[in-house]
């Protein structure tokens, strides 16, 4: 099976992490993550919550609740021991380091990240592809496109738990809207 790294910055948006973690549920790809890509995921959605109105006290619950269910659900995707590689890349932003060394501890194939700037091709090592969340939708989906008809209607299911409930057709309008990611749910509504 096909495994991708999942950068945090495509893991805080909500609907578009609900897609992507969807897809692998449903075996469409294994999927990867560090403790430090989590933390940032946390960090990332107490900032998302403050600045929709939350005190920072509740803001840190929601952040350190998504951590915790992501640690919780998905325990096999964690790498670990990636840190020795930590800092021999020489990518641009050193930050972004340990990125890059869980894909490789990983065994990852793809690391989908809205940050290609700081990944640049002559960095990368041999075997790694850096894509969007677009593209690695469409190619995953493409791929099998039945398993991406289960994501969504797993998605619609479980709506309506902490909002209203909405259908499948519904559900593929919001990672349209918001997240471009037309060339994936236009397979998925062709099989609908």
């Amino acid at each position: 099976m096909f495994t991708a790294l999942l950068d945090s910055c495509v893991l805080w948006p909500s609907t578009q992490r609900d897609f992507l973690l969807s897809l692998a549920f449903e075996g469409a790809y294994r999927f990867v993550f560090s403790e430090a890509i989590l933390e940032e995921v946390q960090i990332n959605e107490e900032r998302k919550r403050i600045k929709r109105g939350d005190s920072e006290r509740d803001a840190a619950k929601k952040g350190l609740h998504l951590g915790t269910q992501l640690r919780l659900h998905f325990p096999d995707s964690i790498v670990s021991n990636w840190e020795g590689l930590d800092g021999s890349y020489g990518l641009p932003d050193p930050d972004d380091e340990h990125v890059l060394a869980a894909a490789v501890v990983g065994g990852a194939g793809s690391i989908v990240t809205a940050n290609f700037r700081d990944f640049p091709a002559d960095k990368i090592p041999s075997g790694i592809q850096i894509v969007s969340a677009q593209e690695f939708t469409y190619e995953t989906v493409s791929m099998r496109p039945d398993l991406g008809v289960s994501a969504i209607q797993a998605m619609a299911n479980r709506s309506g738990i902490r909002h209203g409930e909405q259908s499948v057709m519904e559900i593929l309008d919001t990672p349209d809207r918001l997240y471009c990611l037309e060339a994936a749910t236009s397979l998925i509504r062709e099989l609908i």
